[in-house]
């Protein structure tokens, strides 16, 4: 780290036609209780004024050093690998940001300290994450979003994400991981769940805040969004049944095995137990599960990967 006093910290920001909420986005960057160094911008080619609300808000602050970057025209989460590989080695920390959000005015302070507390500098990578206010499109009707009821950890990371990835942040061991698994990786599922995995699964330590982080606006237009309710329950049933979270975790499997050399040893095994047991006879697929130990958050979330498991689905 070149500065205790001073740290340097990039916010990795994907655009991809926000202009209509980008400015406050980009006002709650600057109004940052710890200021950016470097606020990277991948633009996957917008058409409509989302550069221009770049352009105005870089030279409303010329002290604050704004690049623009051109995205690579494939989708948001290869947006967010071009900005791993193109994040400069002389940053410290690095957070993760949408183009519709508001954060808290200590969202990088808090982030910062946690993981200067855990022992960012050491060989350790670390990620760092938490909760959000989700709000409809005005920053209204604002709801907490779900907490943890167990532990993060790769068991967990291999079938279900735990935090949006607006509001990660990562340490310097944990940037470097990550940029060299950006070049590994193929196809992803999202951004954050494949950070997630690859920190848990190279041993690294995940730090999760009870407090919300940023107000997280809930729209037509969101790619993820918090997926809550009744409704959203239904479709994750039929998104099972359709074999949707199988696909997915085809591909996680695939970009993890890219980068398995990045994983401690016990983690390879328990991919590869993952991977094999998935495809097998219904006992064998209940066995994989019993003895690798993989879990979701709460019970309603666990019941699904059993079911999942009994319909091969998995």
């Amino acid at each position: 780290m070149t500065d205790d006093s001073s740290p340097q910290i990039a916010i990795l920001l994907a655009t991809y036609n926000g202009a209509d909420g980008l400015r406050a986005q980009l006002d709650s960057h600057a109004a940052q209780t710890v200021p950016p160094s470097l606020i990277l911008i991948s633009d996957d080619g917008s058409t409509d004024g989302t550069r221009a609300v770049i352009g105005a808000f870089a030279e409303a602050h010329p002290g604050l050093r704004v690049v623009l970057l051109d995205g690579p025209g494939t989708g948001a989460a290869q947006n967010f690998l071009n900005l791993l590989r193109h994040c400069p080695d002389w940053v410290d920390f690095a957070a993760f940001s949408d183009q519709d959000d508001v954060w808290l005015e200590d969202k990088l302070a808090r982030g910062l300290a946690a993981l200067r507390a855990a022992g960012a500098g050491d060989a350790r990578p670390r990620l760092f994450c938490g909760r959000s206010w989700e709000c409809d499109a005005t920053l209204r009707r604002r709801r907490l979003s779900p907490g943890l009821r167990r532990p993060p950890g790769f068991r967990h990371a291999l079938v279900q994400n735990l935090a949006s990835g607006n509001t990660m942040m990562l340490d310097r061991a944990g940037l470097a991981l990550l940029r060299g698994a950006s070049r590994e990786a193929g196809e992803l599922v999202v951004h954050d769940w494949w950070v997630y995995q690859m920190v848990a699964g190279a041993g690294g330590e995940v730090i999760f805040d009870p407090r919300p982080l940023l107000l997280y606006r809930q729209h037509g237009g969101n790619l993820i969004g918090a997926n809550r309710g009744l409704r959203a329950k239904r479709r994750r049933l039929r998104m099972l049944f359709a074999g949707r979270f199988r696909r997915w975790n085809t591909i996680n499997i695939a970009a993890l095995r890219a980068s398995a050399h990045r994983l401690t040893a016990e983690n390879r095994e328990i991919l590869q137990r993952f991977a094999d047991g998935r495809d097998g006879p219904l006992p064998a697929r209940l066995a994989m599960l019993r003895r690798t130990g993989l879990y979701r958050q709460g019970w309603q979330a666990q019941l699904s990967l059993y079911l999942a498991a009994l319909l091969r689905r998995i």
